[in-house]
């Protein structure tokens, strides 16, 4: 199903004066009847909406309020075509509400607008199904007791964005495509310049993923990309992208990351890749955010241009309980030649990876040293 239905429908039902939490319920309970239907409607769109639509008038008893509603939508063609809408990114700025926390924000986005499972958003937070599902139904309440007129701010809208792409490499569905387009109207629409640098972050980082996994889901670290298969269509329109934002001189979190990953797409190998500029943006990006992921990506940075222990030395100031932190000094301490310590990280790092294709990869490299 095209991802975008969804939301659609979610948004036909709202605007008909359903609220959100009860629109949201309805169509999921509309998409499990399909999933079960012995063959598929002509029109899936207007199916789900006629259906979506009756889960929740069955679900509001109360008589004046069914009369009110079915007197408003007498006159639609019960199953006639649909409204030809994409309320995708309104719907991302509902998420958004300024009363939700950001990752509430987002576990309600994954769920309402990328049509994930609350067992798959679990799985990319880390936390039991039903802590998962009580946040989730925590932000659906917020979201049912607040104005739907008051969406989140831009910075809310575009970390959830963020995050969502993030999430989108690994997850079934396409997410990562999605925020692309999501991103992409916004830009059509908001004259910021980090919308244009989340945008062009995302296209730059979205052109490495043909080269991103073996056949069997191992993951294919950077500098062993075969750059052949990269999308340099959509390199080069990501870093034009990127240089007309960085023109108008208002930098922010964004745009560093986007220059950070336009230096490596430039780069025809990986001993091309100009990693003391690399260096100089991550410095620009702790400006913005001095978070321990920042450092630990910045310390590898540091380790290619000034040498693995000069990149041990970086690490050294950021807490080990940092995801990856264990890989990266495996990595550096290998750099170094130093092989015991470098086999007993990446056993460690494989034992703490949060996915099989990052444990099975880890798991290489350890037997791969030990093999030596």
């Amino acid at each position: 199903m095209n991802p975008p239905i969804i939301p659609e429908v979610i948004g036909i039902l709202v605007r008909r004066g359903a609220d959100f939490s009860s629109a949201e319920d309805a169509v999921q309970e509309a998409l499990i009847e399909l999933l079960g239907a012995s063959s598929p409607p002509r029109d899936p769109k207007a199916w789900l909406v006629t259906v979506a639509w009756r889960r929740f008038l069955d679900a509001t008893r109360s008589e004046a309020a069914r009369r009110d509603r079915e007197v408003r939508v007498a006159t639609e063609p019960e199953r006639g075509p649909a409204p030809d809408t994409d309320d995708s990114l309104w719907l991302y700025f509902l998420c958004a509400h300024p009363a939700l926390s950001p990752s509430a924000a987002v576990a309600l986005t994954l769920r309402a607008v990328g049509g994930l499972t609350t067992q798959q958003i679990a799985d990319a937070y880390m936390v039991p199904v039903s802590t998962m599902a009580q946040r989730i139904s925590r932000a659906k309440r917020v979201i049912a007791q607040e104005s739907v007129g008051q969406p989140g701010d831009l910075a809310i809208v575009l970390r959830v964005l963020y995050l969502v792409f993030n999430a989108g490499y690994s997850q079934s569905v396409d997410l990562a495509a999605e925020a692309i387009r999501i991103t992409r109207q916004l830009a059509a629409l908001v004259d910021e310049p980090e919308v244009h640098g989340l945008l062009a972050l995302m296209m730059l980082h979205h052109a490495r993923r043909a080269a991103r996994h073996e056949p069997d889901g191992s993951l294919i670290p950077l500098a062993q990309q075969d750059r052949t298969r990269w999308d340099t269509t959509e390199i080069a329109s990501g870093i034009e992208i990127l240089q007309a934002t960085l023109a108008r001189d208002r930098l922010g979190e964004y745009q560093a990351q986007a220059a950070i990953a336009a230096l490596h797409a430039d780069a025809r190998d990986v001993a091309e890749t100009d990693w003391p500029q690399i260096v100089e943006w991550y410095d620009e990006l702790l400006g913005f955010t001095d978070t321990p992921v920042v450092r630990l990506n910045r310390a590898v940075a540091v380790g290619e241009s000034d040498g693995p222990h000069a990149g041990l030395a970086a690490l050294s100031g950021v807490g080990e309980d940092t995801p990856r932190h264990a890989a990266v000094r495996a990595y550096l301490y290998e750099k170094a030649g130093d092989t015991g310590p470098a086999i007993r990280l990446y056993v460690e790092a494989a034992d703490a990876a949060t996915s099989v294709a990052e444990r099975r990869h880890l798991t290489k490299q350890a037997a791969r040293l030990r093999g030596r």
